[in-house]
Order: structure tokens, then sequence, then C-alpha cells
């Protein structure tokens, strides 16, 4: 079962737990020694920005797929570090990217070399609503797709956040390609806990094995993969990029929500539970993808008077970055969450590709 580590930092004791928690991170992700160095120096400084300027976060580090899987990039793992804060955010963020703009008592880092000892970097911040920061590190600095086809125009990302700090979450999101299709699930293990854990493991596994297949029958697949599990709820949607077509298959309480031209829907999933109890009958929904669509897949640990923004449906945005300001806008320290809470997002790339 893959590790989650999230880090609540309000001390200076817990931004050595962020380093430590990337360390392990980059491990599980196979880097070497020099990535793994600077896996560990950007969660540290971003946990340190976390005290210095908002007062305290939370660091929120996992192993994942590439944003993009352009070929010959796919089976790459990536360590993400994700910040998140309900601080004053940042002002002026081209000046918090710009060199020589460190924090004080720092490695000296700051953002902007955080930024370039990454492979992807984004950040979201409005003053007086906090900050949201996303790394990812993978095995080596600068690869370059040697992809340009039409399913590397197509992007995702999302961050999972384990119930009460717990090593394990019963949530798990992936993605995987097949030709010019990409495909997207979230699973949600029903409860939370280990059991909840191997059964949206088994999940992610079986994915890898039937991104060729409809959504429908992609379903199918999980629901034998899952046999002998507590079970999943489980939304699975596929872009046909060739076709610029998305399709979108859902069993249970997995929330997946469509923005077109600025509008946002509901895509319907069936009662049920992937593995115990999947309907006999399945729905599959088509629509058109374009440029402009976002997707949101999301677990029920999202309150459920959680709605979109406006910012959410913005393609600009690294999709984990969309995910976790997500997370963070619908809890607050003072309502924080009340089950493991997964958030994921697809989007396109932009016009020039990856």
């Amino acid at each position: 079962m893959p590790r989650v580590w999230d880090v609540p930092v309000h001390d200076s004791t817990r931004v050595r737990d962020a380093r430590v928690a990337a360390e392990h991170a980059a491990a599980a992700a196979g880097l070497n020694e020099q990535r793994t160095a600077t896996a560990a120096l950007v969660a540290t400084e971003l946990a340190t920005n976390l005290l210095k300027h908002a007062g305290g976060g939370q660091v929120l580090i996992d192993v994942v797929a590439p944003a993009v899987l352009a070929a010959g990039r796919e089976a790459n793992l990536l360590v993400q570090v994700a910040t998140v804060d309900h601080g004053p955010g940042i002002a002026d963020v081209s000046a918090a990217l710009s060199d020589g703009f460190t924090t004080s008592d720092s490695l000296g880092a700051g953002l902007g070399t955080c930024a370039r000892l990454s492979d992807d970097f984004d950040l979201h911040s409005v003053p007086g609503r906090g900050t949201v920061v996303v790394a990812r590190i993978g095995p080596a600095l600068g690869v370059t797709a040697r992809d340009r086809g039409p399913a590397a125009r197509v992007r995702a990302g999302g961050v999972n956040v384990p119930f009460g700090g717990a090593e394990y979450s019963g949530d798990a999101w992936a993605w995987a390609r097949s030709g010019d299709r990409v495909t997207l699930m979230l699973a949600d293990g029903l409860g939370h806990g280990p059991e909840a854990s191997r059964a949206s493991t088994a999940a992610v596994e079986a994915l890898r094995g039937a991104a060729h297949l409809p959504p429908v029958e992609a379903l199918r697949r999980l629901d034998t993969a899952l046999s002998g599990t507590r079970g999943a709820a489980v939304a699975v949607a596929q872009v046909d990029t060739g076709a610029a077509v998305l399709r979108f298959a859902g069993v249970g309480n997995v929330g997946a929500r469509l923005c077109e031209g600025g509008t946002w829907r509901h895509l319907v999933s069936r009662p049920g539970i992937v593995g115990t109890h999947r309907p006999g009958t399945l729905r599959e929904e088509e629509t058109t993808w374009a440029h402009d669509r976002v997707l949101v897949l999301h677990s029920d640990g999202l309150p459920s008077r959680w709605a979109p923004t406006e910012d959410t449906c913005r393609t600009a945005v690294d999709p984990a970055v969309m995910a976790a300001v997500t997370v963070r806008d619908a809890s607050s320290p003072a309502r924080p969450v009340r089950d493991d809470t997964a958030v994921a997002v697809l989007t396109s790339t932009s016009p020039d590709g990856p």
C-alpha cells in the first residue's frame, strides 16, 4: 500500500519531519541520492515558508505519476510536495519567485530555486485566503517528452489527505495511458484505515491493465480485482484525445464535476460498491472534450456543501494545485475533514504541449 505523508507544521520541529518524509517518499519513488537531496531541500524550504509567512500549515507528500503521460515518461514516479495554508497570502508572487528572495532562517533556497530544481512547480495565492504550492521532483531534471501527440495535451494531478494523520489513506487516485486514450480514476475504499487502503490500492493496480478499455468495461475489470477486499466507490473518466471525447462511469459516492465553458455540472454515478455490490447495469456518459474543460473527481471526504469556484475552472493552473485549493477551501482548522479526502483534476495542457 502506498504511504501518504501528512505533516502539520506549526513549530520548527515539524520542518525536520517534512524533510524526513520527503526522503522516505524519494526512496519509494526510486530517486537517486542527488534527487533525494533535492526533494528534501524543497520540502524543508516550503515547510519553513509555512512557519515564517503563514503562521503554519500543512505539508502533503506523496509519490505520484507524471502530470503529463508523454511517451517514455509513463512509468516515472515523482515525489510531490504540496503545502497548504490559510495565511495572509502572497501579495507579489513574481517577487517571491525571483532570485535572491529567500525566507529568513531558511536554507536560502527560496521559491525561485525550488521551482528550478523541481520537474513541476506551481502556486496559487490570494491575499487573505492563503497559499498552495505544489512541487514535483522526479528521477532526472529536465527530461524532455518525446511525444507531442494528442495524449500529451492532457494533464492530471491530485492530492490525498489521510484521515486523522494516518499513514495510509483509504482513498487513491491514478491515471494511465493507452495510445490516444488517457484514463483517470479515483477510488474510495469502504471506511478508512489499512483495509480501505488495500481496496483502493487494488483498484490502482488494476487500472494499469484496463487503460485500453472504455470506463464501463474498466469498472467491470476493477470489480473482479477488488473481489476479496471490502470494496470501494470508484469513478473512471477517460479522454479519447484523438476523437476529443470524454467518457465517464462511476459506482458509489465519488463525486464528479465537469466545467464546460465556465459552467459546472455533475457527472452521475450508479449506487453500489465495486468489488462487493456492483450494479448489474452500468451507465456511461459521453460528452465533448475541449481545451477549456476541467474535470474534478473527489471522495466524500469533502463536505457535501462543497461547490467548485471560479478559481477551480482554470486550465492554466497545475491540476494538483487546483486539487489542493479545493481541499483547503472546503475545510479549515476549525472545520477539519472527517474522512480520508482525495481530489484529482484532469485538464488540458497549453497548446504548445508539455
